[in-house]
């Protein structure tokens, strides 16, 4: 009991450390219960954090808030119409194509399979390669057919859908628009007393800007590089390939590793075992290393560094506990765990550092 005792006193029984628990309770409760109602709350949060630090360039450069804001806004919805009616149907026409390929890759798949009772007889025999064929000849035609059945309204529901194109643009303005005010009326239902969680705030704050802004500029670098890639080397569905390699950046290490296998069959499909698939893969090779050693240094320079096995076990919870954004923000998630334990009021170690007087 003395243990407990004294780990209570020395941990929890700071009003700092008991007032950032309740917040970080309350905040986690929310998400659990009513996370997917706020989904267009959170994708507004995302676009204003993205668009904040340019509508702070240009109001350092003299211009109204009100004006950079509404400049800003302006570029953002010219993008986005580029995007629903140019880039969406070419995306959906490229998905289109190749589904309704896959049972030729299958059967080229399985041709290849085919060779190998004749060159490994004792680990492989005709009637497990066929029937494997069999097996996934089905289920690629079952998937081809709900694929071709679906367009994007079926999707995500027209209602939401329509949500997502007109919510969450207006939730993103207002909170460009009102980000003093909106921070201040927080700041007005918070207690008075809440050093700590100013402190783990403003950590957390800086960390995710950064990771938010940086992770959307990866998203189009590596998504346009591999795009340009793939174009000049005349693979087919190139802008299929490069928005999954652009989107795989959003989870780190597994998304690299998981496009990767795409690129390659459809690469394969396109010129077998020949030069052409040779130099592809090591372009592509080529454009991940830039990635993971060149440009996320330089994007993510000031994001707290985190152990591997750190990233990919906040991805696994938090991508289980909020499917989409749990991945996109396990990154800031995890950082602000971080940022609470070593925040942490630790009186023990304060009282025993060499050269600390007791107070008087």
């Amino acid at each position: 009991m003395n243990i407990l005792y004294e780990w209570y006193q020395r941990t929890v029984s700071d009003p700092q450390a008991v007032i950032l628990v309740l917040l970080l309770a309350l905040f986690f409760i929310v998400m659990l219960t009513l996370g997917q109602m706020l989904a267009p709350v959170l994708a507004g949060v995302v676009i204003a954090y993205l668009l904040d630090g340019v509508v702070e360039k240009f109001h350092q450069l003299g211009a109204p808030r009100v004006s950079a804001v509404t400049v800003v806004f302006l570029l953002f919805m010219s993008f986005l119409v580029f995007a629903m009616f140019w880039l969406v149907p070419r995306l959906f026409t490229q998905v289109t194509q190749l589904v309704s390929q896959l049972p030729d890759i299958i059967q080229l798949g399985q041709d290849v399979l085919l060779q190998l009772p004749e060159k490994y007889p004792n680990m492989f025999n005709a009637e497990q390669v066929h029937e494997l064929g069999a097996t996934i000849r089905a289920e690629i035609t079952e998937l081809s057919q709900r694929v071709l059945s679906l367009s994007l309204p079926a999707v995500f529901g027209l209602i939401s859908l329509m949500v997502y194109i007109i919510l969450v643009p207006v939730l993103a303005f207002f909170f460009l628009k009102d980000k003093t005010r909106i921070l201040a009326w927080f700041s007005q239902r918070l207690p008075r007393q809440r050093r700590l969680v100013d402190e783990v705030t403003r950590d957390v704050n800086e960390q995710v800007s950064n990771y938010v802004r940086g992770k959307v500029w990866e998203i189009f670098i590596v998504g346009g590089a591999a795009f340009a890639l793939f174009t000049i080397m005349g693979l087919q569905y190139a802008l299929l390939l490069a928005t999954m390699v652009g989107l795989s950046v959003i989870i780190p290490y597994i998304g690299a590793a998981a496009v990767t296998v795409p690129v390659a069959m459809i690469a394969w499909f396109q010129w077998g075992w020949s030069a052409e698939s040779g130099w592809l893969l090591m372009a592509y090779l080529v454009l991940q290393a830039l990635d993971g050693y060149l440009l996320v240094p330089l994007l993510f320079s000031e994001v707290v560094n985190l152990h591997p096995v750190a990233i990919i076990i906040a991805i696994l919870v938090f991508g289980g506990l909020w499917g989409f954004w749990g991945v996109f923000f396990a990154i800031p998630l995890a950082t602000l765990v971080q940022a609470v334990m070593q925040a942490w009021p630790k009186k023990g170690k304060e009282e025993d550092a060499p050269g600390t007087a007791a107070p008087a």
